[in-house]
């Protein structure tokens, strides 16, 4: 019998460029999370799912477009990797405290890179690919095809 798991299967979903695609990025994030047992630093990965997805909106999306968010477990259940995918032009950068105007905005990936074990930049033709990791343990095993539970009646 083959006892061997494999990870949780990667998840994603395209969001139109609208506001309340913010608060449905957290949710859907959320509940990937809860469904693959993680636990552990979920609320850090939902608040970085956040941060990135409010970005895609007001930098990286242009009118018409959308953004592709995919959530993607690494490392047999060390972690998971959340990527944003937009069409924009521009690549983000860290804002300098000094550069900063005082106020709500600015600090998104800040916040980032301080929950995030890493973070970066990739391209996409058109866009880019804003990406981080977030180390963490699934609580359960994930269930394979041959280890799946059976019901008894």
């Amino acid at each position: 019998m083959n006892k061997e798991t494999q990870p949780p299967s990667p998840r994603e979903r395209l969001y139109r460029r609208e506001r309340r695609s913010v608060p449905a990025a957290r949710a859907f994030a959320r509940e990937a999370l809860a469904e693959w047992g993680m636990r552990e630093r979920a609320d850090d990965v939902v608040l970085c799912v956040s941060e990135l997805a409010t970005n895609a909106l007001l930098h990286g999306v242009p009118p018409g477009r959308g953004f592709l968010l995919r959530l993607l477990p690494y490392g047999d259940g060390a972690g998971v990797r959340v990527e944003v995918h937009d069409s924009g032009d521009g690549v983000p950068a860290m804002p300098q405290a000094e550069e900063r105007e005082p106020g709500e905005g600015g600090r998104g990936l800040l916040l980032v890179s301080e929950l995030a074990d890493k973070w970066g930049v990739g391209e996409r033709g058109p866009g880019k690919i804003v990406w981080c990791e977030v180390g963490a343990a699934w609580a359960r095993p994930p269930v394979t095809a041959r280890t799946a539970p059976t019901r008894s009646t």
